[in-house]
């Protein structure tokens, strides 16, 4: 264990304290929890909001700006994946327990019980349900994970720091990054990330249970939830111990296929026509409605603010705490991309492919429910998929394929968070042991077990907003540090760009002289 660094220590030594609350004083843990959930909703509910509407400005002035053309990299270094390889990754990034947790349960539950209308279960509510959804899932997600990942590719493969949070702050803080202000930041950022993975965890226990308990009458209870969680980390630490070339590449190929194969499935097997002509009205609504959805609160109205605060809140505190797990796997793969096409693509792509599978599943159970009169909204968040599929035909299959492609999201998420907490911890070009990435694993199941017993879902989610909010405030501060850093950038000749130009083409001519079509 000599390869791991003094955050290590400090970060797992306060994970195993907040573990041990939870098994020996579990209802303080809860009545702790709910006070600081109370405090910071009514307190800072505005400053997630702002911050999240911050970051997607930040992502978009990037796009238009002049440091649009800074590679991430050094000046010769070429993609190492083709666009549509890279693409496919940043599609894979965007899926997860989460998609399938909330494809079905949440459009519905906006549609029966949407914000700022009188009532619930009208071609209104069913437009401003996908349209909220959409939000959610949608482009100020994408520019959270989108400004992380900048930060860390950009000081890592141009600047060539390492690649911790803390590092990303150095045009601010200086040699500060080095001492015990970086590793404060960066133990900020890991319990940040271990949160957010306990929800998908949590989240992924809990529907595992409920399709079980839907489909063969297993009792959907905590009991079974822990044997979940305990069968599901024995085979995730399995996976991490292949290594990341071995256990995530095959999970994540799996992943990829089946998550399509379902879709597909799902999209025919259901009102096609239906679909399509939802999708067109209620993306076209969401871009019309984005800038004010993204700063709408009810300060007027206490139902309509508890809705924003469970959801909307809940939402951007649960991307930020994701943002290092998730930013560090797209900086990986970005290397050589320029500032512009990175933030093009990882803004566009997942956003219109969360979108377009919201709308499929949570299309469904809104046809399912306003044309056929079927009661959707009115099952579980856990059991409202299941629900749909005993609607449609080949249940069954559908049924078995969503079991198994939430068990294997589960490991991936799990297998993929442990690799990266160990990257975190461990000394600069060292590969993560086992034994860190074991440490890890069992830490995050031991974290998801205490917050399911001590309040469910209720309890990740308070820990998901508490957690997040230092880290917001490094995101911010990391915004800063990266403008500061590219005003460094040495601004292009544009002789040299002409010149550069010409030479493409003068390529490009001579190949088709040698190689006529």
């Amino acid at each position: 264990m000599d390869k791991v660094t003094r955050v290590f220590w400090v970060s797992i030594a306060l994970a195993i304290i907040f573990v041990l609350w939870g098994v020996f004083l579990p209802t303080n843990l809860e009545n702790v929890m709910n006070a600081a959930l109370t405090f910071f909703m009514e307190n800072f509910g505005w400053f997630y909001q702002i911050a999240a509407t911050f970051f997607l400005l930040f992502a978009l002035y990037l796009i238009f700006s002049r440091y649009g053309k800074i590679k991430l990299g050094k000046d010769e270094d070429k993609p190492e994946f083709k666009r549509s390889t890279w693409i496919a990754m940043l599609f894979s990034a965007g899926m997860g327990i989460g998609l399938l947790f909330f494809g079905v349960s949440e459009p519905i539950s906006h549609f029966a019980n949407p914000p700022l209308l009188e009532g619930g279960g009208t071609d209104d509510a069913a437009v401003l349900s996908l349209r909220y959804t959409y939000l959610h899932w949608g482009f100020h997600a994408w520019a959270i994970y989108a400004t992380i990942a900048l930060g860390l590719a950009y000081f890592k493969f141009r600047k060539g720091y390492p690649g911790l949070m803390s590092a990303t702050l150095r045009p601010l803080l200086g040699d500060k990054v080095k001492g015990k202000t970086g590793e404060v930041i960066d133990v900020v950022a890991i319990f940040a990330t271990v949160f957010g993975v306990c929800a998908s965890l949590g989240l992924g226990a809990a529907q595992i249970n409920g399709g079980l308990s839907y489909l063969t009458g297993i009792p959907n209870t905590f009991s079974i939830q822990f044997l979940i969680i305990a069968i599901v980390t024995v085979l995730f630490m399995f996976s991490a111990g292949t290594g990341i070339k071995k256990g995530i590449k095959y999970l994540s190929n799996a992943n990829m296929g089946l998550a399509v194969i379902l879709f597909v499935l799902f999209f025919v097997l259901g009102p096609t026509v239906f679909l399509l002509n939802l999708f067109t009205t209620t993306f076209g609504s969401y871009l019309q409605n984005l800038p004010q959805m993204g700063l709408r609160l009810a300060p007027f109205n206490t139902e309509d603010a508890a809705w924003f605060q469970s959801w909307t809140i809940f939402y951007w505190a649960w991307w930020i705490s994701w943002a290092p797990f998730v930013g560090t796997f797209i900086a990986r793969v970005s290397k050589g991309r320029t500032v512009r096409e990175f933030m093009i693509a990882v803004l566009i792509v997942p956003t219109v492919v969360c979108s377009i599978w919201f709308c499929v599943f949570g299309g469904t159970g809104i046809f399912f429910e306003y044309n056929l009169g079927l009661p959707v909204s009115e099952q579980g968040l856990e059991t409202a998929l299941f629900y749909v599929f005993e609607q449609m035909p080949l249940s069954w299959l559908l049924s078995i394929i969503t079991l198994f492609l939430i068990s294997t999201f589960f490991i991936t998420s799990a297998d993929s968070a442990t690799y990266v907490l160990g990257m975190q911890t461990t000394k600069k070009g060292v590969e993560p042991p086992n034994m860190v990435k074991f440490s890890w694993g069992i830490i995050l199941a031991a974290a998801a077990i205490v917050l399911m017993a001590s309040g469910g879902l209720e309890a990740i989610q308070t820990t998901i907003i508490v957690s997040a909010f230092p880290l917001a405030i490094v995101l911010a501060a990391m915004s800063f540090s990266i403008i500061k850093a590219f005003r460094t950038e040495p601004r292009p000749d544009p002789r040299k760009e002409r010149r550069k130009r010409k030479k493409r083409k003068g390529d490009e001519n001579i190949n088709e002289q040698v190689n006529p079509t």
